[in-house]
Order: C-alpha cells, then structure tokens, then sequence
C-alpha cells in the first residue's frame, strides 16, 4: 500500500505544481525605423537639429493603449513628458508615429523615450540618445 500512497502524494505534487506555474507577460514588440530620413540609434548632432524618429508598436497579448515620448537632459534621473497619446481601437494591434525631435540651442546629452502601453500594464520602450555639440 505504501508504494501506492507515493505514487498517489508524487502524482498530486506534480499537479499543484504545475498548476501553480506563474503567468510570464510578454511586453509589446516595439522597434525604431531604420530607413533614410529616420533616427534610430545614438548620434551626435548640432544644436537646433530636426531629427525624425520613427516608432512602430504590435500587440503581443494585449490591446495597445497608451503611447508617451518623454525627454531627459544632460543625464537627469527624472524625465519630461512630451507627448501622451490614448490609443483608438484601430490602433490597439499595430501602432505606427513619426516624431520631430528638435534639439536645444546648447551643448549637452538629450535622452529620447518611446514608450509604449498594453491593456495589462507591460510597457515596452526604445530610447535615442543625442549628444548635442
């Protein structure tokens, strides 16, 4: 009887187990646009530059709903939202902006922040880092 009562108890502990495996959320699937007129990578650039950065969202679980592009200067901790955008229907698979970025008329670091929202709260982000001479 014992051999069945440990492969009964080893049965059980399996189960519960198993059962209780955690859920793993997958973020967004974000990138940049790297085609000619677009800025996806760090550069360094002259004061007073228009830049064009492309941003591209897809849902991986959950509907898309918020897009934010915020700035931080000179290494800052803390950053300034620029733009904050609630998502339509239309835009809750795929979601596709451009943004003209255009830098200070002074020397100095500005770090860029694309970031994107689904419905469960996972956030996905792409940043550009601009080195202003």
């Amino acid at each position: 009887m014992k051999p069945v009562k440990a492969i009964l108890f080893t049965l059980t502990f399996s189960l519960i187990l198993f059962a209780c495996k955690k859920d793993k959320h997958v973020p967004p699937n974000v990138s940049l646009k790297t085609i000619m007129g677009y800025t996806s990578g760090d550069v360094t650039v002259s004061q007073d530059t228009t830049l064009k950065v492309g941003f591209v969202a897809d849902k991986t679980e959950d509907e898309l709903k918020t897009f934010n592009v915020s700035h931080a200067y000179d290494g800052a901790p803390t950053t300034i939202s620029d733009t904050t955008i609630a998502l339509t229907d239309a835009e809750a698979n795929h979601y596709d902006y451009d943004y003209m970025v255009t830098t200070r008329s002074q020397a100095g670091t500005e770090k860029w922040i694309f970031t994107i929202t689904d419905r469960d709260g996972n956030i996905a982000q792409k940043t550009v880092t601009l080195t202003v001479q």
